[in-house]
């Protein structure tokens, strides 16, 4: 069998995530357009409808802040024909009536004044009616400062429902990636997945915040506004009508644009992330071979490519708004000039168009507020989409509604006829029977791709078998939860995994009893007591992300100690001895034959030496079981394990 995962390489062990090498799978384009807008944005509109009593208390709190908001200009307009009938009236001689002062206006020739005054509520001989015109302003004041409160409480409610939505998605894309499974993560690069549950959540998040409520206001507005203007001047409000398809047109051909460029930033900036995070964690790696320079010029290209489609999506999107300002600027043109001479002739007051030329001002903003925040709805939406690919990803078959309770297992495990491949067309395991009795120690030899990681991948579901049958204590390993399965297991991996925390931490991590004492045992099991003794804090001494405390061969040993610690009936050691010195290495396997007693074990080992103790030996090629048995009557057999044997120390003695 040439064992390889869908992208090449030998797919990892649980707790290990595929890497592919810097840059793998990451150098591709973008895709170049939203796969479904209308379906994402839909499907994110969902997401917040779960917040739905909230959502009406914002819709009401609007509705009513753009409401009472509306009457402002109108009662203003109030307010200026107080002012300027006053001041027109006290022009007027007093003690005639009106009829009077229009019939000698049109004796002088003045009809266009005497049209004014005939149509208006001027009182010849009447100033200023200050009293009626502060009554008007503070009734505007009152207003606005009412429609204001209502705006800041839907905003402080919507803040709640924005968190309380991101929230929730966070909480699912955290519970999707534990149903993911690792082939999922054979063919993700880590910075990207990381990027789409940090940087596209949070783009989501300050998207809802801007945009929902801003749009819902935007929208009453024009609604409101448009009422008013028809009330005022339906010929007026007819020409402003005009700028509603003209926006409308404007901005939804720039938004086609704009929206693949948004796509393009986000999957670059995954591409990226995942770069940037390739090249920190094998920093050393990258130095010591000398691809320093090639990083950078990768990091260059991506960088680019993001600031390229960044560029393009920031600017194709901000041109909306201008566009949609400059339709409304005209429109204000015509307004002014109508208005002004409907007022010449009397047909309009001039508090009227005052109050129209405010309203027309607000119905165009609103349309501009609308077209300049399609660049936030389409990057949110974009994010959303990268979001929901991984929330719709393929999961792990669901555990079985009849599955057997299992508590501690005794360890037998057998295969029958199973087969197994990751693509369809490439068979890699067929065929493959085993029977391992309890408390026997199992190592498994063999060359590289020969099916030694993939086969306790298997026995621990992270991949499901294609046919035939794995049990355990005889029964069918997919009758029992994966989660009653795998806590019969312990691992220690190769790639060793400590997290930000104490040493007493990690040790005790998966534990059930993580009492100090309980903790020390497993140190001394795994002869790392007196390295944490040595150490200022002891136990308690805290390991940091890049784990600089403690050196390779001491973060083997902890993890070994994290599996003592929790006393597993079944033990899978892949290389786990393959970082520490000669003399530690001894004093491990020391440890491990003690740990070993009573408990099944599966070691992964390329050094034979280390493994000669073991009950069984599995021999393994090409994803078949070529020769089983111990030590001493496989080198009896001189077949392939006596070629191995003596390949490896024919080395050594070369050397």
């Amino acid at each position: 069998m040439s064992q390889r995962s869908p992208q090449g390489g030998r797919p990892p062990m649980a707790g290990q995530v595929g890497r592919g090498g810097p840059m793998a799978g990451m150098m591709g384009g973008p895709p170049q357009k939203s796969k479904d807008f209308k379906g994402s944005l839909r499907r994110l509109l969902r997401e917040v409808g779960a917040e739905r009593k909230s959502l009406y208390a914002v819709f009401l709190l609007i509705t009513s802040a753009v409401t009472i908001g509306s009457l402002g200009p109108k009662i203003l307009g109030h307010a200026t024909n107080d002012i300027f009938y006053g001041f027109l009236g006290h022009k007027l001689p007093a003690g005639l009536t009106k009829a009077q002062v229009v019939a000698n206006l049109r004796a002088k020739g003045e009809n266009t004044l005497a049209d004014v005054v005939n149509k208006s509520g001027v009182i010849p001989g009447k100033g200023i009616d200050f009293t009626a015109v502060a009554h008007w302003i503070f009734l505007a004041i009152g207003l606005y400062v009412i429609s204001s409160l209502f705006l800041w409480l839907q905003q402080y409610l919507m803040a709640g429902v924005t968190q309380k939505t991101v929230f929730r998605l966070r909480r699912l894309a955290e519970e999707k990636i534990g149903r993911l499974p690792l082939s999922y993560f054979d063919k993700t690069s880590r910075g990207d997945l990381l990027s789409r549950v940090t940087n596209d959540v949070d783009n989501i998040s300050t998207s809802m915040q801007q945009g929902l409520s801003q749009i819902l206001n935007s929208v009453l507005t024009v609604l409101s506004v448009l009422i008013m203007m028809i009330w005022i001047s339906p010929l007026l409000a007819l020409i402003s009508l005009i700028a509603i398809p003209l926006s409308m047109f404007v901005s939804i051909r720039i938004a086609k644009a704009s929206q693949k460029q948004f796509i393009a930033q986000w999957d670059w900036t995954g591409k990226l992330n995942g770069h940037v995070e390739e090249m920190h964690t094998g920093a050393a790696l990258v130095k010591v071979f000398g691809r320093r320079k090639q990083a950078i010029e990768d990091f260059k290209e991506l960088n680019e490519n993001l600031n390229k489609s960044s560029f393009n999506a920031q600017f194709m999107s901000g041109i909306i708004m201008p566009s949609t300002t400059f339709i409304s600027n005209l429109i204000y043109v015509g307004i002014s000039v109508l208005g002004g001479y409907r007022v010449a002739t009397g047909t309009m007051s001039l508090g009227d168009v005052q109050a129209f030329i405010q309203y027309s001002r607000q119905f165009g903003m609103p349309l501009a507020q609308i077209a300049g925040l399609m660049n936030t709805v389409q990057s949110g939406v974009a994010s959303a989409e990268r979001l929901f690919e991984l929330l719709d990803a393929p999961e792990e078959e669901p555990d079985r509604t009849s599955s057997v309770a299992i508590n501690r297992a005794k360890g037998a495990i057998s295969f029958k006829n199973v087969a197994f491949r990751y693509q369809d067309d490439q068979p890699l395991i067929e065929n493959f029977n085993l029977d391992v009795l309890p408390g026997q120690s199992v190592a498994i030899v063999g060359p590289t791709g020969a099916g030694k990681t993939t086969l306790v991948n298997l026995i621990m579901r992270f991949y499901e078998i294609n046919g035939g049958v794995i049990t355990l204590d005889d029964i069918d390993t997919r009758e029992i939860t994966r989660d009653d399965l795998r806590r019969q297991f312990g691992m220690v991996l190769q790639d060793t995994w400590l997290f930000s925390g104490t040493i007493r931490e990690n040790i005790a991590f998966g534990s059930t009893n993580p009492t100090l004492e309980a903790v020390m045992e497993a140190a001394k099991a795994a002869n790392i007591d007196h390295f944490i003794r040595g150490l200022p804090g002891g136990y308690d001494s805290e390991l940091t992300d890049d784990n600089s405390t403690v050196s390779n061969g001491e973060r083997q040993l902890l993890t070994i100690a994290r599996a003592f610690m929790a006393d597993p009936a079944v033990l899978i050691l892949d290389e786990a001895t393959s970082s520490v010195d000669t003399r530690t290495e001894v004093l491990v396997q020391h440890a491990m034959s003690k740990l070993r007693q009573g408990r099944t074990s599966f070691v992964i080992a390329h050094r034979l030496s280390t493994i000669r103790d073991a009950d069984t030996i599995l021999v393994m090629d090409k994803g078949s079981l070529v020769e089983q048995g111990n030590h001493e009557q496989l080198m009896a057999a001189k077949g392939f394990y006596y070629d191995l044997y003596a390949s490896q120390f024919a080395s050594a003695a070369s050397e």
